[in-house]
């Protein structure tokens, strides 16, 4: 499994980098045998990170979260992966949308028992829709096209309905005023409203995302909560979240 997992890694980075290539060309860039890559992508496709066409592979756009997958792939399966020691067979979570949050649903589906998973994400909906071993509760909302997620007064309304002991959450950025940020405001809002039926908010970031600040703060510095980075977050960073409250656990 390892090795598939480094080889499936390889492919995306030299996607990530290249865009576009012809698989015969690509495995013999990769050196590995055609046959192989070619079951690879297979496995790709149906996470919807690479789209095949005429002996052809290519990165889903990076406009949708399925393509934002496969940027910092490696990290965010590691984060994804360390998240995953939190739950255990049986759980009831929440996941809010995101592709590190995508990328948990699918580690869950794969290697946990009986988990319900209560999400504002119609994509992680379908991205896990094969897995029997995986209940999804979807909230309502209003259905927005580029994020494939629900968000309004509804996800209020119906998370209000269920209490988890964690939320897992993406963000867009942070800064030390103004804490965790997101660009949209109505995914804002969702985050906060799932929150309220959360003992511990647990948010997942590659680090990158420690040298961006996005619009709208995410405002739930009263809840307690962690947050999953990879090592390259900084120093800074993480003193001033310790400093803060909120336990840094690195991937």
């Amino acid at each position: 499994m390892k090795k598939k997992e480094d080889r499936q890694k390889k492919i995306i980075a030299w996607l990530v980098k290249n865009q576009k290539a012809e698989v015969s060309m690509l495995a013999k860039e990769l050196n590995i045998s055609q046959v192989t890559l070619r079951k690879d992508l297979d496995e790709l496709e149906k996470a919807f990170i690479v789209r095949r066409e005429h002996g052809y592979a290519e990165l889903t756009s990076l406009d949708s979260i399925a393509g934002r997958l496969a940027y910092h792939f490696e990290e965010k399966t590691a984060i994804a992966a360390k998240a995953l020691e939190q739950i255990q067979d049986n759980d009831t979570i929440m996941i809010e949308s995101g592709s590190c949050c995508a990328l948990l649903a699918r580690q869950i589906a794969e290697k946990r028992k009986n988990v319900i998973i209560i999400t504002n994400s119609a994509f992680i909906a379908d991205y896990i829709r094969s897995y029997n071993s995986t209940e999804v509760v979807l909230l309502g909302g209003t259905y927005q096209r580029d994020s494939q997620c629900l968000v309004g007064p509804l996800v209020r309304d119906t998370a209000a309905n269920y209490h988890v002991r964690y939320l897992f959450a993406g963000t867009d950025g942070w800064s030390e005023s103004t804490g965790f940020t997101n660009r949209d405001q109505m995914r804002a809002q969702a985050v906060r409203d799932m929150a309220h039926s959360a003992e511990t908010v647990i948010l997942l970031t590659e680090s990158e995302k420690f040298s961006q600040i996005g619009t709208v703060p995410l405002n739930i510095k009263n809840l307690p909560k962690a947050v999953i980075t990879d090592p390259a977050i900084p120093l800074s960073a993480q003193e001033t979240l310790k400093q803060q409250g909120i336990e840094v656990i690195l991937a």
